[in-house]
């Protein structure tokens, strides 16, 4: 499993992302109100949507709630203050840097948000443009080992697209062009492969590796910012290695 993935899954097990159930709740509504904007109210026919919705349902979010995010989104409800989708960048302790992922109907606050947080770690807000350069975005794809045949998931994959796909014992995840993620998606789909994880997220060109004290440092920094109420996702260019992860393990 990739560093990243394997970290995201210790923290969903150890429930200490997003602890407060109202945190959860605002956080998987602004991801229903962009799909739904973005590429309509339709589930079958946005795929976004689809998979926004099983995570919101995964997590318990009452249909009412599903429903009028969905509204939202649309423009059928005028509910709420506009929400946009904008990303930040910085850097944190080490120089790492970061690509912080927001939804917000505040920008001021969430840049302000942000920039207390990276500083009060040692780090900095960057000029866009000067941290993106070092990640590419791309399709991603998650589900459970057991109970899939990793090879009937590789040639699916492949063949709707995808640029790698990687097994262990507890994961497959595919990796795929942007452009791919609907052909993946509905081959999964038509073949009742069901998935843990399904979105589009940056990935880092190179990764830097520290120590395990400093990578543990830079990960408080992680949690810190994901905290926030604007924050939907943190991507950095630190490289979680083995040792590293055997102590987000046991923390």
């Amino acid at each position: 499993m990739s560093g990243h993935s394997h970290w995201a899954t210790i923290r969903r097990k150890k429930g200490a992302a997003d602890a407060k159930r109202g945190q959860v709740f605002t956080r998987l509504a602004r991801e229903i109100v962009i799909a739904a904007r973005e590429g309509g109210g339709d589930p079958s026919t946005n795929i976004r949507l689809q998979f926004a919705i099983d995570k919101a349902r995964s997590q318990n979010m009452p249909k009412d709630n599903i429903e009028r995010a969905i509204k939202r989104g649309t423009g059928d409800s005028k509910e709420g203050s506009a929400l946009e989708e904008i990303n930040y960048e910085g850097y944190g302790p080490h120089g790492v840097a970061f690509i912080i992922s927001c939804v917000t109907d505040n920008r001021n606050r969430a840049v302000s948000e942000i920039r207390h947080i990276l500083s009060r770690y040692g780090g900095s807000m960057a000029e866009a443009g000067s941290v993106a350069w070092q990640f590419r975005k791309s399709a991603y794809f998650n589900m459970p080992a057991e109970g899939h045949d990793s090879d009937q998931v590789f040639e699916l994959a492949v063949d709707a697209g995808a640029d790698d796909v990687t097994v262990d014992e507890e994961t497959i995840e595919i990796f795929a062009p942007v452009e791919t993620f609907k052909a993946i998606s509905d081959k999964l789909k038509e073949a009742k492969i069901k998935l843990e994880e399904a979105e589009l997220r940056m990935f880092p060109n190179n990764e830097m590796e520290l120590s395990v004290d400093d990578s543990l440092q830079v990960l408080k920094v992680v949690d810190a910012l994901e905290e926030l109420d604007d924050v939907q996702e943190v991507y950095s260019t630190l490289k979680l290695t083995d040792e590293v992860v055997a102590q987000l393990e046991v923390a």
